[in-house]
């Protein structure tokens, strides 16, 4: 296993020559194939051991979800992959992993600037590992998407191939790259247009421009339009059961006072895992309500709350995410993190992976939930010009784009934290590993299906209950 601290003791050619011999024991053409081993785990009883550490009544929306598409099986089923990668041909070229690279993880959001730069958006899974993992989640879930589009094999082909590419130059352009530059470096619209404006069919640019200029209308004054109401003349959360729940509707009258004040205190002492600079912005907001939220596909069933403040007055509102880390689904593989609490796991790893991340990302422990056990958090701001694009109804222009976008922005996220130089020499000068990729997505996209059907079953036999259009 090689680090990207390890690599800093020796030479630009020691590390290029450990990069290729690193085929010697994982040749490229090695990343092809898809063979399920017959001791492979059930998906499906995979799914139901992530589902004992969740919210119970919350755990049939999760399954719902999943059943909308493939794709959205995909989005939700990271433990069944991670548990496949594992199996596969390893590099141990480390990076630090996203842990769930899909198509639908990538996005806009506001740097500190206030201007809006295009990144990995989800780092629940994050972890030290293997760099490759995270090129055969993303590539997948290409083909996967594609299909559910419509796209012929050959489209798919070029879409994934297109990404895969993309991600091989990118970390060759940043293996030639001085530290500080490729720690800088970051992508926004004017940069994807630069980069592939001119190969890209303009249709396609002009709608991708489209849904990130959107970015701007989710802000915290849009959330607390959206979100709240007036309940004797002051904001509350508004219920929208099951998928947003006010405090009060979860809590006996008794705990109602306690479980305030416990939010409160983790509102004042996640600020350590702060600056102190952005720990003063922090203190001059004021608690005011409180709501548990279902967010995503595969997160559904996690304890996630959402935290209503303000500042100046009624017109100065923050909305924060306050979302449980459980383990890693990565750790029964690559080990556990050296980081005790999960919450600063997904923190640091987001940091780190990031080229800009929000001023309010932190972490805290709380000692004593509803259920009256310690849970790991962490806290970002919910709406900050945070947009995704809908994977599900774009054209295969769009895809190729966003595509190479998030090639791009994986390669960029692993030059920073592994050895760029090693994986830039093992990819080499040819497309050997690019088209490696394109077999094993076509391959993988076969299983995802078949894992999709193993759940749609379970749920038709009754083995488990699943609540769909919520």
């Amino acid at each position: 296993m090689t680090t990207a601290k390890a690599a800093t003791q020796l030479t630009v050619q020691a590390r290029a020559e450990l990069g290729k011999a690193t085929r010697t024991h994982c040749p490229r053409a090695s990343h092809a194939a898809w063979d399920p081993p017959s001791s492979r785990p059930d998906s499906v009883d995979l799914l139901e051991a992530q589902a004992k550490t969740r919210v119970p009544e919350l755990v049939p929306i999760r399954y719902g979800r999943m059943l909308a598409s493939p794709f959205a099986f995909y989005r939700g089923a990271a433990a069944v992959m991670a548990s496949d990668l594992a199996a596969a041909p390893n590099t141990g070229l480390h990076v630090q992993l996203c842990g769930d690279a899909h198509l639908s993880n990538f996005g806009g959001f506001a740097s500190p600037e206030r201007e809006l730069v295009l990144d990995l958006n989800d780092f629940d899974e994050t972890l030290p590992g293997p760099w490759e993992w995270d090129v055969k989640r993303l590539a997948a879930s290409i083909e996967i998407a594609g299909r559910e589009r419509g796209f012929g094999a050959k489209v798919r082909r070029r879409l994934v191939l297109g990404a895969v590419g993309e991600y091989h130059r990118a970390i060759g352009e940043s293996a030639a790259m001085g530290n500080l530059d490729v720690w800088c470096l970051h992508m926004d619209p004017a940069a994807m247009e630069k980069r592939w404006g001119m190969t890209a069919k303009p249709r396609a640019m002009k709608a991708l421009d489209a849904d990130f200029a959107q970015s701007h209308n989710r802000d915290n004054a849009r959330a607390y339009e959206k979100l709240t109401v007036r309940v004797n003349g002051q904001p509350r959360i508004a219920a929208r059961p099951p998928l947003v729940v006010p405090i009060e509707d979860l809590a006996q009258d008794q705990a109602l006072d306690s479980l305030h004040e416990a939010m409160r205190t983790l509102f004042r002492s996640y600020g350590r895992s702060l600056q102190a600079d952005r720990r003063r912005l922090l203190e001059s907001y004021r608690y005011v309500h409180l709501a548990r939220k279902v967010v995503g596909v595969g997160s559904v069933g996690t304890r996630t709350w959402i935290i209503l403040l303000l500042g100046r007055d009624d017109g100065d509102p923050l909305f924060l995410q306050v979302k449980e880390a459980q383990a890693s689904v990565l750790e029964p593989y690559l080990g556990k993190s050296a980081y005790a609490d999960h919450g600063q796991r997904v923190v640091e790893g987001q940091r780190l992976m990031q080229a800009a991340s929000d001023i309010l990302l932190g972490w805290e422990r709380v000692p004593e939930g509803l259920d009256g056990k310690p849970r790991d958090f962490y806290i970002r701001q919910l709406w900050d010009w945070k947009i995704s694009v809908d994977v599900e109804t774009m054209t295969p222009d769009e895809i190729m784009i966003y595509g190479k976008m998030c090639g791009w922005t994986l390669a960029r996220a692993h030059a920073r934290s592994g050895d760029r130089i090693a994986i830039s020499a093992y990819l080499g000068k040819n497309a050997a590993f690019d088209q490696a990729l394109a077999e094993f997505a076509t391959a993988y996209a076969e299983q995802n299906q078949r894992d999709y059907q193993a759940l749609s079953d379970a749920v038709k036999s009754g083995r488990i209950k699943a609540e769909t259009g919520v």
